[in-house]
């Protein structure tokens, strides 16, 4: 499949808003035949439309974009990451495309964070919402550490997308290994109860769960499903240690 076919077969929404100018400019730069380049879409689409694949993958690129930026320097280990990820997800030729739309995405100056992660907010569900922000803080890390810069971009992010603050810690411990991480992995306290902690991997299970993202393919399950995993194993880990 060509370029201009996969583009036009894999997004819903996203080709209205901000993201939709933000995704004219970069298909300027990488399709012949549009008049001068340059493609904006000031109008949203209508609300409840359905997330297709691609507008979750297109969301993803350009806020991969603003929180590799983030601390002025663009590692080469991050831009490795995203096309892994990719490679992993959607095999050679489509991630091909999309990290050509990336490269592209990633030359735009002055993308306003705010603006796209609300057209987000108003179009995409919250467990894809959960997800974008598990593969941000796994591009922030692919370089050994998450440096200030790009863990505050991702808060800022998560916050602009209606992430609560405890499924924003819960995500973060997945990264941030401490005492307490499986806690707040499974947003507790470590003075829970054992019934309390039994609530709460249910809870999380049933958030983190891989079939809340089918809808966005098998691809996208693939990253639900290392969430579901570290939830698991956090509570594995407080059985252990408190012996139930």
């Amino acid at each position: 499949m060509n370029f201009s076919k996969w583009i036009g077969a894999a997004l819903g929404w996203s080709f209205g808003g901000p993201i939709g100018a933000i995704l004219g400019l970069a298909l300027g730069s990488v399709i012949d035949g549009m008049s001068n380049g340059r493609v904006v879409y000031e109008e949203y689409p209508q609300q409840g439309s359905q997330t297709q694949p691609g507008d979750f993958e297109v969301s993803l690129l350009i806020l991969a974009s603003i929180v590799i930026k983030a601390d002025g320097n663009q590692d080469q280990r991050e831009l490795d990451f995203v096309r892994n990820q990719f490679v992993n997800m959607y095999g050679k030729e489509r991630a091909n495309h999309a990290f050509r739309l990336f490269k592209e995405i990633n030359k735009q100056q002055n993308i306003s964070t705010r603006q796209v992660c609300l057209q987000i907010k108003q179009m995409m569900q919250h467990a894809s919402r959960l997800q974008l922000i598990h593969f941000l803080f796994g591009i922030a890390i692919a370089d050994g550490s998450v440096t200030d810069k790009e863990e505050s971009h991702i808060h800022t992010i998560a916050g602009y997308l209606g992430i609560s603050h405890n499924d924003y810690e819960s995500i973060k411990a997945m990264f941030y290994k401490t005492a307490d991480s499986a806690y707040k992995i499974l947003e507790i306290d470590k003075t829970a109860s054992v019934d309390e902690i039994k609530k709460a991997y249910r809870t999380m299970a049933k958030k983190y769960h891989p079939d809340k993202v089918i809808h966005l393919g098998k691809e996208h399950q693939k990253g639900a499903e290392e969430k579901f995993k570290q939830v698991q194993e956090a509570y594995e880990q407080i059985q252990k240690e408190r012996g139930f």
